[in-house]
Order: structure tokens, then C-alpha cells, then sequence
């Protein structure tokens, strides 16, 4: 098992903030499994909250407790000064602690790289696949020895293709080198078909024989293999739940899966016989404890039901008439 940086563990405990700064990139990766509602715009969000001033990005990261950011995109390094001034800001706000890596498929140049300086710990490079066979011959390790000189940790990380054998040579400049499991989207499907590749199962986005694709470099220890499973069921569940814990209201129960399960009564006026803290008039409703419901239906009449929905007033996954 490899050791993993310290972006890597804080994922891992759902304490990393996905702060997308743009949809725009100079590259059209076959494999790219951005959606369409993001790629392409220069628009950012803060896990799924557009971010429309810099309070959007401060109350994203103090409704799920954030230990640290991963700067995405889209291509983050075409909008270095955004970037900059995001990374800034998180830092002022929570100290040097809060740790923030940021992914690029640019080689920067060393403005860039002391543009980021101080408020970036870690890059993560992504070289193309198709400089995968020429990487001695690009700009990218030149990039590389320049940001170690610059004290920042440096780390590769690809999606699992063919060709990862090109890259064997280059795990040990680096401090890092991690591998996604090749994702399936709706923006890269037809791409996928005209590969003749298809799903691993029904249940997961991950693309059969993808890891088989990594299977000589991942005899590296350094090596690190992040499966699609583990993120979709580890690190954005974790996220869910710290989320859910730290904005649950009283009433709310929050599940195994970071959901938030609630009550709403469609009743106006004061529901005297439900003690204060444990109700709140919502949009005409009470919304209070989905068991108060349950247990003593007769005592609420008219329409009432069982919400759960992810937190922040997020996806709706379930209404339960009662």
C-alpha cells in the first residue's frame, strides 16, 4: 500500500472542498468526464454551489468543516489570478494548514509557478495521453524540477489507459503518482463506444479493464490506485456526511449514506404540542422531526410525509407520504 500525501488522506476523510474555477481548457481529452453543464463555461462552484461572490466559497467550506481544497476544472491554470485569489482567500481564512492541491494539464512556467507560491501545497500534473510516449521530451519535466525547486510537493496523476508503461520511468521524479480508474460519462460515452469500451458493471461509471491497463506500473509502491467506487462510495460520502452533521438541524437524522431525513406537515399556524427546536415553518409547512409524524399521526391531520434529501438543500431522494 502506498504511502498517500496529505491531500490525498484529507480526501479520503470527505475534508476536501471541490473548488471548480473553470469549465474552459485548452485541451479535448477523449476521456474527459466533465458534464456538460460545466464544460466548456467559465463559470466556478464550490462543491456543487455556484460561486457568485467570495462568501459563496467561505460558507461552502464552513458547512462541511473543510480541512483543505482541490483546485479543478475545466483547466484552473488558464485563470492562474483566480485561482490565486481563491487559494488566498481560503488561506487567509483558515491558516497555512488548510491544505490545497490543484490539478493542471499545463506545464507552467515558472511565473505561473511563483504565482502560486505560498498559496498552493501541492500540483498535480496531468500530462496528455498523447505525449505519454515523448514525456522526457515535453515540457513537463522541466515544469516539474522547477516546482520541487519552489517547495511545492508534486504528484502525476492520470486516468488508467493504455500506454501507462510510457510513464514507469517517470514515477520516481516525483513525489506522488496516483491513477484513476477510467470513468465513463454522459460527455465522454460516445467517445467510449468508438473505442469499443463498455462498463465495468450496472452499479459503478468505471470502464472494464481499466485496471489492467495499469497492472505493470501499479508494481511501483509508490504507485496509488484510486478506483471509481472508492470515490463515489468513501470520499464523496464522507463529504456528504460531515456536511449533513454540521447543518442538521435538531430534527433532522442524518443516515449512513449523508443524507438528512426530516418531517413536513402541511399545516399553517403554531404547532403547540411540538416542544421549540424541534419544528420550523417552511414555505407555508412545518418541517420537524420525521418521527414525531409517524408515531402519532392522528394528532397532525391533513397531508403530511418523510423527506430525504441530501444536505444543503440539496438533491431530493425520497418523499414517504404518511
Amino acid at each position: 500500500m502506498p504511502v498517500l500525501s496529505t491531500a490525498c488522506r484529507l480526501c479520503q476523510e470527505g475534508a476536501k472542498m471541490v473548488l471548480f474555477v473553470t469549465g474552459r481548457c485548452n485541451r479535448t481529452c477523449w476521456y474527459c468526464p466533465i458534464s456538460s453543464e460545466k464544460k466548456g463555461k467559465d463559470t466556478s462552484y464550490a462543491n456543487d454551489r455556484i460561486i457568485l461572490s467570495d462568501d459563496d466559497i467561505l460558507e461552502e467550506a464552513r458547512s462541511m468543516g473543510a480541512l483543505g481544497a482541490g483546485i479543478t476544472g475545466g483547466e484552473p491554470l488558464l485563470v492562474p489570478e483566480r485561482v490565486n485569489h481563491y487559494c488566498s482567500l481560503l488561506k487567509n481564512e483558515y491558516g497555512d494548514a488548510f491544505n490545497i492541491h490543484l490539478y493542471t494539464g499545463i506545464a507552467p512556467n515558472e511565473d505561473v509557478l511563483r504565482l502560486l507560491k505560498g498559496c498552493v501545497d501541492e500540483i498535480r500534473f496531468h500530462p496528455p495521453e498523447e505525449i505519454w510516449e515523448h514525456f522526457s521530451e515535453s515540457a513537463f519535466p522541466e515544469s516539474i524540477r522547477m516546482a520541487k525547486s519552489l517547495g511545492f510537493e508534486v504528484t502525476i496523476e492520470v486516468p488508467s489507459l493504455p500506454g501507462l508503461h510510457y510513464l514507469i520511468p517517470v514515477v520516481d521524479s516525483v513525489d506522488w503518482f496516483n491513477i484513476n480508474e477510467l470513468e465513463w460519462s454522459e460527455t465522454n460515452a460516445e467517445a467510449m463506444r468508438g473505442k469499443d469500451l463498455s462498463l465495468e458493471d450496472c452499479y459503478h461509471n468505471a470502464v472494464e479493464g481499466a485496471e489492467v491497463w495499469a497492472a505493470d506500473i501499479l508494481k511501483n509502491p509508490k504507485v496509488h490506485w484510486c478506483s471509481s467506487s472508492f470515490k463515489d462510495s468513501v470520499q464523496l460520502r464522507n463529504r456528504l456526511i460531515r456536511t449533513a452533521e454540521i447543518t442538521a438541524r435538531e430534527f433532522e437524522e442524518v443516515t449512513d449514506d449523508g443524507t438528512l431525513v426530516y418531517g413536513v406537515w402541511e399545516y399553517s399556524g403554531q404547532p403547540h404540542d411540538i416542544e421549540d427546536g424541534m419544528w420550523e415553518e417552511s414555505d407555508g409547512n412545518i418541517e420537524t422531526a420525521w418521527w414525531i409524524l409517524a408515531e402519532n399521526p392522528e394528532k397532525y391531520p391533513g397531508k403530511k410525509y418523510i423527506i430525504e434529501r441530501y444536505p444543503s438543500n440539496g438533491i431530493l431522494v425520497e418523499v414517504i407520504p404518511l
